[in-house]
């Protein structure tokens, strides 16, 4: 499991439909390494705190393996990594094989994975499609977010090791299905709304 990528990036203006949009999706690379702290990587920054950032929206991660998969889907369409608005790009973290409440150490700093990205319709500014976060949720390859348990610094070639695997044994996939098409699993849903690393946000959902 490897950072691959460090992407940071300061809300910009942009023309959305012929209006003046705000947003922070714009994430760029950078070579040099970046302390993270408890709401964001420095040199980062997110437009509407109302539904972006936060604690446990601190830092967005998104598997590099599903670049593949999206330049299939968009064969004219330039990938450059950090084009979902993702802060780490990393290789060997699938929404499958990961669960809400797994904490992962990158040097000295501790993550807590909380819930997946549900996209918003910025994501197709950054892409230029009006049918691009209709297409992302379909895909499942949503990424995931984390929680800074404990701050430091992170750069491109960083290993991350899991630290600590949570035993409720739901993944960031079984969150996404539970949202999109699975709201008749009533054990699942159960489980999710005593999933104490969910936001409350998420178990309030589940819950009604």
């Amino acid at each position: 499991m490897k950072l691959i990528s460090v992407n940071v990036g300061l809300p910009r203006e942009v023309t959305w439909k012929g209006k003046t949009v705000t947003t922070g999706i714009f994430k760029e690379p950078v070579s040099e390494r970046v302390m993270l702290r408890s709401l964001n990587l420095d040199g980062d920054g997110q437009a509407d705190l109302t539904v972006h950032g936060g604690l446990d929206k601190a830092v967005y991660v998104y598997p590099f393996e599903h670049y593949d998969y999206w330049r299939g889907e968009l064969p004219d369409t330039d990938l450059p990594l950090g084009i979902f608005g993702e802060n780490f790009t990393t290789t060997g973290l699938r929404e499958e094989e990961v669960n809400i409440g797994d904490r992962f150490g990158i040097g000295t700093v501790m993550l807590m994975v909380t819930q997946p990205r549900l996209p918003c319709y910025k994501l197709g500014i950054r892409f230029g499609r009006p049918d691009m976060v209709k297409r992302f949720l379909a895909s499942r390859r949503t990424g995931f977010y984390c929680r800074v348990l404990q701050e430091g610094e992170v750069g491109v070639g960083d290993t991350l090791e899991l630290v600590s695997r949570d035993d409720n044994n739901i993944t960031v996939a079984d969150i996404t299905q539970l949202y999109v098409r699975e709201q008749d699993n009533p054990e699942l849903l159960r489980r999710a709304t005593q999933l104490e690393a969910l936001p409350q946000s998420w178990r309030d959902y589940f819950q009604r």
